[in-house]
């Protein structure tokens, strides 16, 4: 029995998410209420007191899993710049598909505004694009005299703000377009030229068949690389 209830209670509290999730992304953290989340996650406001205790503590669940789509660089045995670009555009189809996501990084977003922002999602991601550029700075496919880490921080600072201008602009429709032109114009200026076309700016075939993508152009990048 208490195995069961657990289960209840696991797919309650998933309820609430969805549901926050959905009222978040629609109407952003000050103009969602409390109201709006049972409504959408189908729930009485008691079963989500039991979970969450205030509607802050929503907000910071779901700003605490929005980048959990770079949880499995830790499985990769081999890491490297086109890991840090799948992960460009797992992130781009996560916001297109996935509420929680979105609502995650609308709050973050909107949070990051305050007077007490919180750095630790962004620091996380920064982090993670680390762990892959240093060894593919030791394999020669990122210039030595970058800085990694600095690296790592304007490529998520670069799709932060891409992201955003897609939103406002095609409601994402445009995003993964737009991580494409990103890393066409940023992989000539990180990338030795005779490495470049060991990379896809668009996303590995594996990446993109997970994803449902269609088949990557040659890129602006890449056909520079050749005629150099």
């Amino acid at each position: 029995m208490a195995r069961v209830r657990q289960e209840r209670a696991e797919i309650t509290r998933q309820a609430i998410l969805d549901g926050a999730a959905v009222a978040f992304d629609h109407s952003g953290f000050d103009g969602t209420s409390l109201s709006d989340v049972v409504r959408h996650a189908g729930v009485t406001k008691g079963a989500l007191y039991f979970h969450f205790q205030s509607k802050d503590a929503l907000a910071r669940a779901l700003m605490d899993e929005q980048f959990q789509v770079a949880e499995g660089v830790a499985t990769i045995e081999d890491p490297g710049l086109q890991t840090v670009i799948d992960l460009t555009h797992q992130m781009a189809h996560a916001l297109r598909s996935n509420a929680r996501v979105r609502a995650g990084i609308r709050l973050l977003i909107e949070f990051g505004s305050f007077t007490d922002p919180d750095p630790s999602p962004y620091n996380s991601w920064i982090d993670t694009c680390h762990r892959c550029l240093m060894p593919a700075q030791d394999r020669g496919d990122v210039h030595v005299a970058l800085d990694a880490y600095a690296l790592s921080t304007f490529l998520v600072g670069s799709f932060t703000g891409i992201q955003v201008t897609s939103h406002v602009r095609t409601a994402r429709g445009d995003l993964h377009t737009r991580v494409l032109d990103m890393w066409n114009y940023l992989l000539p200026g990180i990338t030795p030229a005779d490495r470049i076309p060991l990379f896809d700016p668009a996303g590995s075939p594996g990446c993109r068949a997970r994803l449902g993508l269609a088949d990557a152009a040659p890129t602006a990048a890449t056909v520079t690389a050749t005629a150099g």
